[in-house]
């Protein structure tokens, strides 16, 4: 019996020995001191160049006892020294000419003011779709090298077409990750491809598999701002029940404004990429009321004296050459002055809820973009870069895309375009 008793008490004792020389206390801070090769918080930028770096050798010392031994752990990944932090903003089916940034009439002061501390581009080209254009973005690829030659929901099993990012075709955020930033996606996701849309996985495909450690937005290529197919990375969320008013547009700024701030509180040396990419301003067009209002009236005289200010105001910014010629106005749209009187209602209120939603969208980011500034800019100012998609042949309701202008019983929802079950979006095309 005593050599039962005696033989756990010995190993006790060995164990106990062992845990306190293997697990002594780890300091992740650098309260002491520069941290020092081979402790837990010492770091070093990559220097392979695969990623990701192979796996270093083991620089400590194994000996017979703990004692003897010296422990090691392999460098943290850190970025370089002085590395920006980089916000890559991307607005949806907005037009080279919507917002005032590029002498549109519609006030976006957050764009402006980065426009004129840095540049405009006026050479971007997108691939005129949802999806293919954001995968090109993201992966520095042409689209069909990064498989979406068409949006998600229309992929096809043949190479480029299949909506599979490729793990051979690495995202922006997971070069960056591997070098050491914090990663993050807010918005819309329109990559996921549809047979892996759901919270039964895979998740490669989805942000958090392409590099991306945080996500908050939808899947898919719209989703309505007032109750929207939300996630948190790959859990289902629903903010806005028992919460009247609750929208999007606000929510996605005020989630990136906290996670950023959160990150600056536990790590501030470490810089953040995050792409903000709203829902905005495909349809639905979900701006909230007050911001309905404060464009009411705006566009009563019509969209063929509308485009020629555009066109002036372009051409005072310089974003277009001042020898450019104004093109034809195009048959297949009806004139302002053909409508009736309540046509020209109904056609002016779409114009004044997308305009909403377009400033309505980009003024939360006025919050955010002078939080992102405090913390430091990629350089001295990020470049906003925009998807300068244009959509024509829309309808007032999405899904009636089959006609492109309004009809009588359409009127009685003159004042109720921004409501949650309809889908608002501008007329535009032929009788």
């Amino acid at each position: 019996m005593k050599a039962k008793i005696i033989l756990p008490g010995i190993l006790i004792v060995l164990v106990a020995a062992v845990l306190t020389g293997c697990f002594v206390p780890i300091t992740v801070g650098q309260s002491g001191g520069p941290a020092k090769p081979g402790s837990p918080a010492y770091g070093e930028p990559v220097t392979s160049k695969a990623l990701p770096p192979p796996t270093p050798q083991f620089g400590g010392e194994i000996k017979q006892t703990a004692a003897d031994s010296k422990p090691w752990w392999p460098p943290r990944i850190m970025p370089p020294k002085g590395a920006p932090n980089v916000l890559l903003i991307m607005l949806d089916d907005a037009g080279y000419g919507s917002e005032s940034t590029f002498g549109g009439t519609i006030p976006t002061p957050a764009l402006d003011r980065i426009a004129k501390a840095g540049l405009r581009y006026t050479q971007f080209h997108s691939a005129a779709l949802c999806s293919p254009t954001r995968a090109a973005l993201i992966t520095g690829r042409n689209h069909h090298s990064a498989h979406f030659g068409m949006v998600a929901e229309a992929a096809t099993g043949y190479p480029g077409y299949d909506s599979i990012i490729g793990k051979d075709t690495a995202t922006v955020a997971e070069i960056l990750r591997q070098n050491g930033y914090a990663t993050s996606w807010f918005g819309k996701n329109h990559n996921v491809p549809s047979w892996m849309a759901t919270q039964a996985g895979p998740f490669d495909q989805w942000p958090i598999g392409l590099g991306f450690e945080y996500f908050y937005g939808f899947i898919g290529g719209d989703s309505s701002q007032w109750t929207p197919n939300l996630f948190r990375n790959t859990t289902v969320i629903e903010p806005y029940l028992g919460n009247p008013g609750w929208n999007l547009i606000t929510a996605m700024a005020d989630d990136a404004i906290g996670h950023i701030n959160q990150l600056n509180a536990i790590a501030p040396d470490k810089p953040f990429f995050v792409w903000y990419v709203p829902g905005a301003t495909h349809a639905p067009h979900h701006p909230t009321k007050e911001w309905i209002e404060k464009f009411k009236g705006k566009f009563d005289h019509g969209w063929n004296e509308e485009r020629e200010r555009i066109f002036a105001n372009q051409k005072q910014l310089g974003v277009i050459p001042a020898n450019a010629k104004l093109t034809p106005w195009p048959d297949s749209v009806p004139k302002w002055d053909t409508f009736s009187a309540d046509e020209k209602k109904m056609l002016a209120r779409q114009a004044e809820v997308y305009a909403a939603y377009l400033a309505n969208a980009l003024r939360p980011k006025t919050k955010f973009v002078s939080l992102v500034g405090s913390y430091g800019w990629a350089g001295k100012m990020p470049e906003a870069i925009k998807g300068l998609i244009s959509n024509l042949n829309a309808a007032f309701l999405e899904p009636v895309v089959v006609r492109g202008y309004p009809r009588a019983q359409d009127f009685a929802a003159l004042d109720r375009l921004a409501e949650d079950i309809r889908k608002a979006h501008l007329s535009v095309g032929a009788r």
